[in-house]
């Protein structure tokens, strides 16, 4: 009898050992360094349905320990009632909570769509941000779930409270996320909190510092890669990215209404050839005037202005900006420049208003074409580009970016936040499209996991089945290994798994 109840000890001991080991207790102050993937099936109420028991066993045989649920709050309320929760589809959710214990998997509940607030289609017919009913609405169905896990360890379980809060200002977002954590913390006092960052979750919010909080951030950049082709984002323009990125023309050419970003793209010539510069006007802002001049002759080769306006006009679709009082307008108008034969400097600019976008630009030249990269970022600086057809790589670029440019421009602060501030973080989520090339997403992947790894940031990729993950993705150019009856990109798993 004592050899039994000293085996069943042991054995009570080395499960509880091994939990601690592959689950380490996170805290607001410093998040473990998860590693696992974004679980859809709430993310939308169209296609809405259970979790499933074999993605959790394989994320764990597979060496993973995190899983992320972002969640529609339509899915769970009935007929359309907020106010009114279908207990069926929570006991679906309980389960999920229930499988990461089992499988040793930390679970991240995640309102995706919460109510009054999401970044998806169709937009929330009510206010987050404005409204109190409204607050008090999401308040009480986070304080609905935190009644019903309290007493869950942290150690699997957290709550993120709302998806990538976009335009938003810290004050604004900070007097929401208070609310929120209160209704959390009435229930279940303990209860580990993540909020998204500022931008989209791509900026820390300072004003949330104070309320013992950890904050997750996104590793979508650059947006071109991660998003090529991709149906809910404008990227049908969008040359086939390349990785790591020459770094060319920024996206957006700024006019004196922004004076402090105004400046010209710029294509150095030297060819014994005529060639042709060809570049698409995405969007307009108020008021732009388009400008391509050859240094030194007094005419220029392009002179249009765009004026967008309500109604029919030039334009594809233009919509008023009421915040603004201004006309926004997308054109997708392509142009075409003839490159005289020589050396010079070309230049392409905004001479008046406010802003507008090149969303594709390329160098055609007899019967070759050369794509010119273009970083559709607002703000991303232009860089001198040189062109001499007679050279093997007729496109140079002298600076590109790779894994020293993510790590400084968005992994860097994610890190400070926990190193010097002393606030949890993560990567709640990242990953590429599957119309981005392989080869070429699997070369940023490791530059991404190579930055997470070294500034012992946890990452949750978007997604595990689906057209990010390493399960079912669909893309063309992948030879993939049946695997419990799925196709599996076995390079992405042992890439994942290498860090």
């Amino acid at each position: 009898m004592l050899n039994r109840m000293l085996l069943v000890l042991v054995t009570l001991l080395t499960v509880s050992y091994a939990a601690e080991e592959k689950l380490p207790m996170p805290t607001p102050q410093k998040l473990p360094r998860w590693r696992g993937f974004n679980l859809l099936e709430k993310f939308n109420k169209g296609n809405a349905g259970p979790y499933k028991e074999q993605d959790f066993q394989l994320i764990s045989e597979l060496g993973f320990n995190f899983v992320r649920l972002p969640m529609d709050y339509r899915v769970w309320i009935v007929d359309g009632d907020w106010n009114r929760f279908n207990e069926s589809v929570l006991k679906e959710i309980d389960q999920a909570v229930a499988w990461g214990q089992q499988y040793q998997i930390h679970v991240c509940l995640n309102f995706h769509r919460a109510p009054g607030y999401t970044v998806a289609q169709p937009p929330e017919p009510r206010s987050l941000w404005d409204e109190p009913e409204v607050q008090q609405v999401c308040a009480r169905h986070w304080g609905t779930f935190a009644r019903r896990y309290r007493g869950i360890s942290n150690r699997y379980l957290s709550f993120n409270l709302m998806n990538e809060p976009a335009s938003i200002e810290g004050p604004k977002y900070a007097a929401v996320v208070r609310q929120l954590a209160k209704a959390i913390r009435d229930e279940d006092p303990d209860r580990l909190i993540i909020s998204d960052g500022l931008g989209w979750g791509r900026t820390p919010c300072q004003e949330i510092f104070e309320l013992n909080i950890a904050q997750a951030g996104r590793g979508y950049q650059p947006f071109q890669l991660t998003h090529y082709q991709a149906s809910w984002v404008n990227s049908a323009n969008w040359s086939e990215p390349v990785w790591p990125v020459p770094q060319g023309w920024g996206g957006y050419l700024f006019g004196p209404a922004k004076a402090e970003l105004q400046k010209p793209m710029v294509l150095n010539v030297t060819s014994a050839k005529p060639a042709v510069l060809s570049f698409t006007v995405g969007e307009v802002s108020a008021l732009s005037h388009l400008v391509v001049r050859k240094q030194g002759d007094s005419a220029p080769l392009l002179d249009t202005p765009f004026k967008p306006g309500p109604g029919a006009g030039p334009w594809k679709e233009s919509t008023l900006q009421p915040q603004w009082e201004v006309y926004r307008a997308r054109y997708d108008q392509e142009f075409a420049v003839d490159l005289p034969i020589g050396s010079y400097r070309l230049t392409i600019a905004n001479t008046e208003g406010d802003w507008m976008t090149i969303s594709r630009a390329e160098v055609r030249c007899a019967d070759r074409q050369y794509a010119i990269s273009i970083n559709p970022n607002w703000a991303t600086p232009h860089y001198d580009i040189d062109f001499d057809p007679s050279k093997p790589a007729p496109l140079h670029y002298a600076k590109t970016s790779g894994r020293e440019q993510l790590w400084t421009d968005d992994v860097l602060t994610w890190v400070r936040l926990q190193q010097e501030q002393h606030v949890g973080a993560m990567i709640g989520e990242w990953g590429a499209y599957n119309k981005t090339p392989h080869d070429v997403t699997l070369r940023w992947m490791e530059d991404c996991l190579a930055n997470y790894q070294r500034g012992n940031l946890g990452w949750a990729l978007w997604n595990f089945r689906g057209s990010f993950g390493i399960l079912d993705s669909g893309r063309k150019d992948v030879r993939y290994e049946p695997f419990h009856g799925h196709q599996l990109d076995r390079q992405m798993l042992e890439l994942l798994q290498r860090y």
